[in-house]
């Protein structure tokens, strides 16, 4: 009896672990890996023009898949740009335009539940789905990326992280009004927290970017399913922090800012080589589509801008002949680099022209991987067809940017209509011949402002307000509550009478 009953689990176990396989091997769809870096300046990877760093494995996916030479994101600050992506909505519908705080307890604050993630969507069309890195999305356990439609999560929940395991601790920075910039983590409160691994916290041994991509390699090589991977890298977000090894290596940039900088992009680039690696010992890499860009433009410009508002000792990143940077409504703040590659899926390699955004991304995964479309629409376009051949022309018309609505833009194939800011007025562009805006001819052209404007408009008729507190605003407000408490408490213990006993 005992024999039998040996034989027949084995048998179920050999189906079981058969089943598991045999899924990924008849499945058609495409795995989804989508890689972010943070506040990459446009033209500091190899493929973008970038001299004085090396990235051969990013250049290595450019020159072997489509480049997008019209590839933006929704926002130019990290978490709203993350939230449409995610969502493949424009962060203006619901109301997240701002930077969120990390706040556990605060069960109001993060993306909100009304909105799916192309992880829900592919989840429920039977992928295997995991987030390896920066969330930024909300800190309380309604906004987790379990939550979320992640089955797996390696990272930290906050917007940004110490880079080096001796940094971290399970204590909170003093965060002071009178010294709101007393460490760079203050406002993005648990960035010195360990990491975690789904709802435990999780060893972190390494160098940041070497152990996050260690931990996608391993995702993408045990994946048994068609697999959706978003790895979204905290580099080179400051802190400035990276191997002494690596810094060596760009000991011939004389800038001593750009050399650290400039080591933290090559280990992004060396840790996308691992899971480039994992995928192709486990068999997966012609069919994975991988999608790279960064969040939105370089933190800190060297080039591309007026130099009469930095001291050129704190410039770092470089925009190329782009003006400004992270924060902009220029191109500077959302034109990033953004690169598709997939061997068993795009017919040619080569550079696509049209209007490309990041919310494309959620449409093409959910399209190719039949992800559930309920709900709200999708506001991207799947550009397979586009890059293909099979559809001709720009994915879109018009792209829009608002922040707050105290910023806006709004771009055509032809021309971009923008506010910056106040005191530099409203400018219009000739993006056929004049993609760097250098020439602001809105005086003279009336009827392209007119046109733009309508646009736009029309675009914020179906936009809410910001909802959420910016993370720095949400510091003050937090800080006044419990002082005003503390207050409060001290006021009413004096109206208390003293309790006497005999």
């Amino acid at each position: 009896m005992c024999n039998i009953l040996t034989k027949v689990l084995s048998v179920l176990l050999v189906t079981t672990a058969f089943s598991g396989k045999a899924f990924s091997a008849t499945d058609p769809r495409p795995n989804i890996l989508v890689i972010m870096a943070d506040d990459l300046g446009y033209a500091d990877l190899g493929f973008t023009g970038a001299k004085d760093i090396f990235t051969p494995n990013l250049d290595a996916l450019a020159n072997n898949g489509v480049i997008m030479n019209n590839g933006y994101v929704t926002h130019p600050v990290c978490g709203p740009s993350r939230a449409g992506l995610i969502t493949g909505r424009y962060q203006a519908r619901f109301g997240m335009e701002i930077n969120v705080t990390n706040s556990f307890y605060d069960e109001f604050s993060g993306l909100p539940l009304t909105e799916q993630t192309f992880a829900t969507r592919l989840k429920k069309s039977g992928y295997e789905t995991g987030i390896v890195g920066k969330w930024h999305l909300g800190g309380n356990q309604k906004y987790h990326p379990h939550n979320r439609g992640f089955d797996y999560f390696f990272g930290f929940l906050a917007g940004g992280h110490t880079y080096f395991p001796k940094n971290v601790t399970t204590t909170t920075p003093l965060w002071s009004e009178k010294n709101p910039k007393q460490t760079h983590y203050s406002a993005n409160e648990g960035s010195i927290w360990p990491l975690q691994r789904n709802d435990n916290t999780a060893e972190f041994t390494e160098y940041l970017t070497t152990q996050l991509s260690r931990d996608a390699a391993k995702f993408v090589s045990d994946a048994e399913k068609p697999f959706m991977l978003y790895l979204a890298y905290n580099a080179p977000h400051l802190p400035l922090e990276a191997p002494a090894a690596t810094i060596k290596k760009y000991s011939h940039i004389k800038n001593k800012t750009r050399q650290i900088y400039a080591a933290m992009v090559d280990e992004m680039d060396r840790g996308i080589g691992m899971v480039v690696d994992s995928l192709k010992a486990s068999g997966k890499f012609d069919n994975t589509l991988i999608f790279f860009l960064s969040d939105n433009g370089a933190a800190a410009p060297l080039s591309g801008m007026d130099y009469k508002k930095k001291k050129k000792g704190k410039l770092f990143s470089d925009s190329g002949k782009f003006r400004d940077g992270k924060g902009s409504m220029r191109e500077g703040g959302s034109h990033v680099p953004f690169i598709m590659h997939w061997p068993a899926g795009i017919k040619k390699s080569g550079e696509f022209d049209g209007l490309v955004s990041s919310l494309d991304i959620a449409a093409t995964a959910v399209a190719l991987g039949k992800g559930d479309t309920s709900g709200h629409k999708l506001e991207g376009k799947n550009l397979i067809p586009y890059v293909n051949g099979d559809k001709q022309g720009s994915p879109h018309s018009a792209l829009f940017w608002r922040r707050e609505a105290k910023q806006w833009a709004v771009r055509t194939l032809d021309a971009k209509y923008l506010m910056n800011a106040k005191d530099q007025g409203i400018e219009l562009y000739d993006m056929q011949n004049d993609p760097y805006e250098k020439n602001n001819i809105l005086k003279n052209n009336p009827a392209k402002r007119k046109e733009l404007a309508k646009l736009w408009n029309e675009w914020n008729d179906g936009n809410s307000n910001n909802i959420l507190l910016d993370a720095g605003n949400y510091q003050k407000v937090r800080l006044n509550f419990y002082r005003d408490l503390h207050k409060e408490l001290v006021e009413k213990s004096k109206k208390v009478k003293k309790v006497v006993i005999d």
